[in-house]
């Protein structure tokens, strides 16, 4: 059999996204999908951010790193849905070789930073929840912002360092064979992906998936145990403790399913490529679209109610 070489290409790099396999004349109903699910996001996550502004008895660190996770929320679908709807509407599959970095970076970061905001919520609840006569003590405005800052660093951090091996790389093909720009699609397009990409990218997964599981559970599982002893003497404290830690609880699942769909799916490669593509984007728009309503049930939408009335006197 005859040796394969490849050889770098020398011309300005640009990528050509494989998309999805659009039957002729379906890509306006595609396109207006996307931009429902894209709307749904925007106006469901936008709500969350106003009520949190405009209502001062919500300026507290449990709702501000709600606010975290509905900006983590918007990067990640903001990143993919635009330019997924160009895809549908006009046949748009190229992408430079910046603006591929970029969209990569934006979607790792979305993953890593949900883990990471979600990880920084569990350690706010276990103080809320174990040491409630000293949590304003202990969660001052200084230590939440802290928190939160040490969350979006983290995972800027690790995500930069991955996207540095691609500084210089030599890519001897251009077609992405996915809907959107990841560090793995690219470097699958490399000539001799570097042996240190592979290795540190095992470890931002097993970071992300493995560490920040222990993290999160270890936490949930001490409130869970603290507030089922205090509920022996209070059968409202376990309730409270319950109400209070629910809606991340619910939303950590929801993200965690989603992508266990992706893990799964890669198990099965004689399933249609448009469903392995679009189960592929699940966890970028399914989280974010449903979040806005676990946060609403949280409050018993209340305080929803209370931005459309500001809304329609304004």
């Amino acid at each position: 059999m005859e040796n394969l070489t490849f050889t770098p290409l020398t011309q300005p790099i640009v990528f050509e996204l494989e998309g999805f396999d659009v039957p002729p004349g379906h890509g306006p109903l595609f396109f207006f999908l996307a931009l429902f699910a894209y709307m749904v996001v925007l106006l469901g996550n936008g709500v969350v951010i106003c009520v949190i502004m405009t209502d001062r008895s919500l300026h507290r660190p449990m709702f501000v790193m709600i606010c975290h996770l509905v900006v983590c929320d918007l990067l990640g679908a903001t990143a993919v849905l635009p330019s997924l709807m160009m895809h549908f509407l006009m046949g748009q599959k190229k992408i430079s070789y910046l603006a591929a970095i970029i969209q990569g970076f934006c979607v790792h970061t979305y993953g890593v930073a949900m883990h990471t905001i979600l990880g920084a919520m569990a350690v706010d609840r276990y103080v809320a929840v174990c040491e409630p006569l000293r949590y304003h003590s202990i969660m001052t405005s200084a230590r939440l912002h802290s928190c939160c800052a040490v969350a979006w660093i983290v995972a800027l951090l690790l995500v930069a360092v991955l996207f540095s091996f691609h500084v210089n790389l030599p890519y001897c093909r251009r077609t992405i064979q996915h809907v959107y720009c990841s560090n793995k699609s690219m470097m699958n397009l490399a000539c001799a992906p570097p042996l240190i990409s592979n290795i540190y990218g095992l470890f931002i997964t097993w970071f992300v998936s493995t560490g920040m599981f222990v993290v999160i559970a270890y936490f949930y599982i001490r409130i869970l145990r603290a507030a089922v002893k205090q509920g022996r003497s209070d059968s409202s404290i376990r309730t409270k403790a319950f109400q209070t830690c629910a809606s991340h609880f619910v939303v950590y699942v929801f993200y965690e399913l989603a992508t266990l769909i992706i893990v799964v799916n890669y198990r099965f490669p004689s399933t249609s490529q448009n469903i392995n593509k679009f189960l592929g984007i699940l966890f970028i728009i399914v989280p974010p679209a449903i979040n806005p309503i676990i946060y609403g049930l949280r409050n018993h939408f209340q305080h929803f109610h209370k931005i459309i009335k500001i809304c329609q006197v304004n």
